[in-house]
This record gives C-alpha cells, sequence and structure tokens, in this order.
C-alpha cells in the first residue's frame, strides 16, 4: 500500500476522461529496444553525423570511436542496470539522481533533462519538415515550405502520442526494420565491391585513430547514442521493468554501437581510406546516399533517401513521448502542475502532458518560421548541441548517484556494478562533458555568443531546479498514486 493509503485500489476517474494513477502499457523488451534504437535514430546519425564527426575529428578513424563509445556507456550503463531495481519511479535521470543525491539534485536534474529533450524534439520536427522539402524536389514533385511538413509532422506524432503507448512502439518497430534493412543492404553491397583502396583500415590503425582530433571524434560518436538511456522512463509501461529495462538497454547500446561502426567503416571503404575525407567536405550532407548509389545503386539511394525522412519521424515520435513522461513524473512529483501528472482513462497515456508537448513543438517550429531560421543549419543544429551537452552531463550525474547510494545502502555488494564501472564510467563522461562545453561553440554551428547562451540555458534549468526544491519542500517528493510496480506486490 502507497503512502496515501490507496493501495492497488482503481484511480478515480474524472468527468474529463482523465485519472490520477499511473501509466499503464504490456511493452516487452523487444519493443522498449526498438524504441529506444528509434530515438537514436541510426540512419540519421549515419547520413547526418559521420560526415560531420569524421570532418572536425579523426577522419577515417572515427569507425573506432564508436566502439570506444559504446565502451564507455557500457560503464554508464552497468552502473544504471544495478540501480533499475532499486528505483521505483519511472523518472530515469530525475528519478535516480534524487534517489541518490537528493531533491535539489534531483529536481535540477529533472528540468535539466526535459530542457534537453524538448529542444532536441524541436531540432528532429525541423530536419524532418526540411528532408521532406528536400526529398519532394529531389524527385522533381511540387512541394511547400518546410515548415508546413513540420507541422504536419507534429499532427501525427500527436495522435500518436495520445494513444496508448503501444501503438507508439508497434510504428517504432516497423520504421526501425525498414531502416535497420537498408543500412546492411548498403554495408554489405560495400564489403562485397569494397572501394578502390580495398577495406579501410582505419578502424583498427593506430595511426588514423589518433589523427585529427580524436578527442572531438570520440564527442560527435557519443552524442549519436543520445537515447539509448530513455528505457527507464517507460518504468510503469514495460511488462516486467526490473527485466525489461536492463535487457533493453544492453540490446539497445550494443545493436546501435556495432551498426554504427559498421556502417560509418562502409562508407569509409566506398570512398577508401584516401578519398573519404575528400568526399566528405565535398558535400557531407548527400554523402550517405551518395555512397548507397555508389555501392548499390540509384534505387537503394532512392530508398534511403525515403527511409532518412522515416528515421528521423521516428526519433521524432519516440522523444515526443519521453518528453511528455518527463513532464508526467516531474507532475506526480510536485515539480510541475499536477493536471500534467493525469492519465487517459482509455489510452492509459500521460494524454494532457502529450498535449503540452504537441504545443510547445508547435509553436517553437512556428517561431522557427516566423524568423526565416534555416531548419538544419540553425534550429536542428543548435538543438542538438544544446541536447547533447545535457544528456551527458545528466549521464555523469548518474554514475556519481550509482557510486553515492551503493557505499550508503549496501543492498549490493558487487564492487564491479556497483563501484568501478560507475567510477570509471563517471570519469570518462566526465572528460566528454569537458571537451563539450569547450567547443560548445562548435556544437553550436561555429558561434561563440550562442555557446554562451545554451550553456547558460541549461545552467538555469538546473540550477532554477535545485532552488525551486529548497523553496518547495513538496517538490520532488514521489506521489504514489498507482499500484506499486515492484516484483514485491
Amino acid at each position: 500500500m502507497n503512502q496515501h493509503g490507496l493501495g492497488n485500489m482503481p484511480a478515480k476517474t474524472s468527468d474529463t476522461g482523465f485519472q490520477a494513477g499511473k501509466l499503464s502499457g504490456s511493452i516487452g523488451v523487444v519493443t522498449l529496444t526498438f524504441m529506444v534504437i528509434a530515438f537514436a535514430a541510426p540512419l540519421t546519425v549515419a547520413a547526418a553525423d559521420v560526415p560531420i564527426g569524421a570532418l572536425v575529428g579523426n577522419g577515417n578513424g572515427l569507425p573506432a570511436m564508436f566502439l570506444v563509445a559504446m565502451m564507455l556507456l557500457s560503464l554508464f550503463t552497468v552502473g544504471f542496470v544495478a540501480m533499475t531495481p532499486h528505483v521505483k519511479h519511472p523518472g530515469a535521470f530525475y528519478s535516480y539522481i534524487r534517489e541518490a543525491l537528493g531533491r535539489p539534485m534531483g529536481v535540477g536534474s529533472g528540468l535539466l533533462a526535459l530542457t534537453a529533450y524538448a529542444m532536441n524534439l524541436v531540432g528532429l520536427v525541423a530536419f524532418v519538415g526540411a528532408s521532406v522539402a528536400n526529398l519532394l524536389h529531389q524527385f522533381g514533385l511540387p512541394g511547400s515550405k518546410w515548415w508546413v511538413w513540420a507541422l504536419a509532422a507534429i499532427g501525427v506524432i500527436a495522435v500518436l502520442g495520445y494513444k496508448r503507448i503501444d501503438l507508439s512502439g508497434k510504428v517504432l518497430g516497423s520504421l526501425l526494420i525498414a531502416e535497420t534493412a537498408i543500412m546492411l543492404l548498403i554495408d554489405g553491397a560495400a564489403i562485397i565491391r569494397s572501394g578502390p583502396d580495398g577495406y579501410s583500415t582505419g578502424i583498427i590503425n593506430p595511426v588514423a585513430i589518433l589523427s585529427g582530433s580524436p578527442a572531438l571524434g570520440l564527442m560527435f560518436a557519443l552524442l549519436s547514442f543520445v537515447g539509448m538511456e530513455s528505457t527507464a522512463i517507460y518504468r510503469d509501461e514495460v511488462v516486467d521493468p526490473i527485466r525489461c529495462i536492463p535487457r533493453a538497454t544492453y540490446m539497445a547500446l550494443g545493436f546501435i554501437g556495432f551498426l554504427y561502426a559498421l556502417t560509418s567503416w562502409s562508407i569509409v571503404t566506398a570512398w577508401g581510406d584516401s578519398g573519404f575525407l575528400a568526399r566528405a567536405t565535398a558535400d557531407p550532407g548527400t554523402m550517405f546516399v551518395a555512397t548507397a548509389q555508389v555501392v548499390a545503386g540509384k534505387l537503394v539511394a532512392d530508398v534511403t533517401s525515403v527511409l532518412i525522412v522515416t528515421s528521423a519521424f521516428a526519433a521524432c515520435l519516440s522523444l515526443h513521448n519521453v518528453v511528455s513522461r518527463y513532464q508526467f513524473s516531474l507532475a506526480n512529483s510536485g515539480v510541475l502542475p499536477r493536471a500534467l501528472g493525469r492519465v487517459h482513462s482509455t489510452h492509459g497515456s500521460p494524454a494532457i502532458a502529450s498535449y503540452v508537448t504537441t504545443i510547445w513543438t508547435l509553436l517553437t517550429i512556428l517561431g522557427a518560421a516566423i524568423l526565416d531560421l534555416d531548419p538544419i543549419v540553425n534550429v536542428a543544429t543548435w538543438t542538438g548541441g544544446i541536447a547533447g551537452v545535457g544528456v551527458v552531463i545528466l549521464m555523469t550525474l548518474t554514475c556519481v548517484a550509482v557510486v553515492v547510494f551503493f557505499r550508503v545502502n549496501r543492498v549490493d555488494t558487487r564492487l564491479w556494478h556497483t563501484f568501478v564501472a560507475p567510477g570509471l564510467g563517471m570519469i570518462g563522461l566526465a572528460a566528454v562533458v569537458y571537451l563539450e562545453l569547450k567547443n560548445f561553440p562548435l556544437l553550436m554551428g561555429g558561434s561563440t555568443p550562442l555557446g554562451v547562451a545554451a550553456a547558460c540555458m541549461l545552467a538555469l534549468a538546473f540550477v532554477g531546479g535545485a532552488l525551486w526544491a529548497f523553496a518547495r519542500p513538496s517538490a520532488g517528493i514521489v506521489d504514489d498514486v498507482g499500484p506499486e510496480s515492484s516484483p514485491a506486490d
């Protein structure tokens, strides 16, 4: 029975069709894994991040950086998973950090996470709009302004986000299978054809790996994994959180890491170690589609262009769900207005929080259109930089939280899981945070004023949340209004 004495009684439904209570769903390991991988948008990463990461990083040594990033994030995941059975509230970063480091740190982290993900959502929606407009132009079809297609995407996402999470899972699973299939097809074609220099050796050549700026290469590689940490936000909507969350997190991390490494290596191989950087410099935005045409033909290239759009759309849908659930969690902890913590009586979704997420995305896209901002150079680049820095800061704090939690609560005595792995992850991620802050202007399109403004935005979200928790003793106290989902019940 929870602190309000409600036990497992059904929550009361209001006349509006919303009720107090926990979210519900029947997500399994596979569906949860699909949803998390869709958030990361592997095909979009291959098309957008790999060429840029190679240019500012370490060239044909970049594929190795994806493996290094995967190993670093595996250290984070060990501690994250070890703490999962002991954190009953589905607030992901917010809940983990609050559990170990206290309410002020938890509330600050919650608002930081909400800010990072909400900004990332806007950028991805803008990317979808621009991609559709460009795709229609590529095929010689009549089109319109990018923001028209962005608004259309917002409309579809609003409907799916309002419905039961299982529907979103089915849509995301279907889109992910399609984009993964085309990536593996291109990878296989590159392996069969090899390239002008044969197979690339950059992934194992120390000279290539350490060339250019490997630190920046690692930074861009790590940013490409953003989303794999979102499994815990669905805690109340999976059939068995104690089993599903750890398995889905490890599966998503391993799948994403090896797929990124394989695909980036295939792109290098297709152009050759000697020609890869020259092609990336000439036009990084079209490099992956051009690679598809070189190794597999025009039909595959055209299909790839379409699937890049669906990949970004899938990431938008997943991000919309995450942002809505962060609002829901923070509302049920007294941080945000309680109305955001209401559940739809039929769909079991955070429908009001989903409405607010839709309105936020709609208004920011309209603002970008009115200001005549470029959807890629301005909107997607700026918001992606903000989100990437914010999420890595939260990962670092989560590693700290894991170490502190298990030192204070001796509920798990495995040294590797509770101290060594999260401790090493904290050190590695802290180094990446330093690199990100040092290169914030680069992440913001080369603008120092924007870099400073973005850093101030993230600091304001965190510090503001912490001060709010101090000012309001009730903020950050979990309100358990539904049945507990732990195995003890």
